[in-house]
C-alpha cells in the first residue's frame, strides 16, 4: 500500500524559508514521478513543482527561482525547499506520487496523494 506522509509545514514571515519533507513508501521510488501541489481556500488544487526519477524537474511560473524540489532515493524522500516565501504561497501543500513516466504538474496526472501540511506566510 502507497503511503506519503508531508511534514514541515508552518507558519513564516514574508521573505522567510521553509522546507517540507514527504516519505514515501509501498512502491518502487526509482520508477515514479512525484511532485508537490497547494490548494488554498476557495481556490483549485495546483501543481508547484515536480521531479522523474531520473532528476529531470518542472516547476510553476509563480515558484521558478524560489522553490527547488529535491529527492533522496536511499531515504525515499521528497523534499521542498522553499524560499523567499510571499503571502500568497499561504496553502495546504500536498506530496503525491504516480508510476508513470511523464512528468506533469496537473493533479490528475498522480494517483497517490498525502494529508497535507499547512504552510501559511504572514505579510
Amino acid at each position: 500500500q502507497v503511503q506519503l506522509v508531508e511534514s514541515g509545514g508552518g507558519s513564516v514571515q514574508a521573505g522567510g524559508s521553509l522546507r517540507l519533507s514527504c516519505a514515501a513508501s509501498g512502491y518502487r521510488y526509482s520508477t515514479s514521478c512525484m511532485g508537490w501541489f497547494r490548494q488554498a481556500p476557495g481556490k483549485e488544487r495546483e501543481g508547484v513543482a515536480a521531479i522523474r526519477s531520473d532528476g529531470i524537474t518542472t516547476y510553476a511560473d509563480s515558484v521558478k527561482g524560489r522553490f527547488t524540489i529535491s529527492q533522496d532515493n536511499a531515504k525515499n524522500t521528497l523534499y521542498l525547499q522553499m524560499n523567499s516565501l510571499k503571502p500568497e504561497d499561504t496553502a495546504m501543500y500536498y506530496c503525491a506520487a504516480d508510476l508513470g513516466w511523464s512528468l506533469s504538474l496537473g493533479p490528475d496526472a498522480y494517483t497517490y496523494w498525502g494529508q497535507g501540511t499547512q504552510v501559511t506566510v504572514s505579510s
